[in-house]
């Protein structure tokens, strides 16, 4: 599969606006939801696993909070960047 120019611009937006966004918001919190789905994927220690599943079924909203590394935005915002002016020096869709 060939990616055109519009596609790789296209990616190279949303790479770019993922990197903003981690650069805006210093962390994250997961729901219960979210939180009860990692631990259960995760290989954790018992104890954890188990404090978790006490805290579950207590009804304890335990939630875990994310807090990305600073480089991680300046990355992706770098890669953005670099595709958006890649797709700009490729040919036009349709041009011969």
């Amino acid at each position: 599969m060939e990616l055109n120019r519009n596609q790789y611009f296209f990616i190279g937006l949303v790479i770019l606006l993922i990197g903003v966004q981690l650069r805006m918001v210093s962390s994250y919190t997961l729901t219960h939801e979210a939180t009860k789905f990692l631990a259960n994927r995760s290989q954790t220690s018992a104890s954890d696993s188990a404090l978790l599943a006490i805290s579950s079924d207590m009804g304890a909203q335990h939630q875990k909070t994310i807090q990305p590394p600073e480089w991680i935005g300046w990355c992706l915002m770098s890669v953005g960047g670099v595709l958006i002016l890649h797709s700009l020096a490729m040919r036009k869709p349709g041009a011969g």
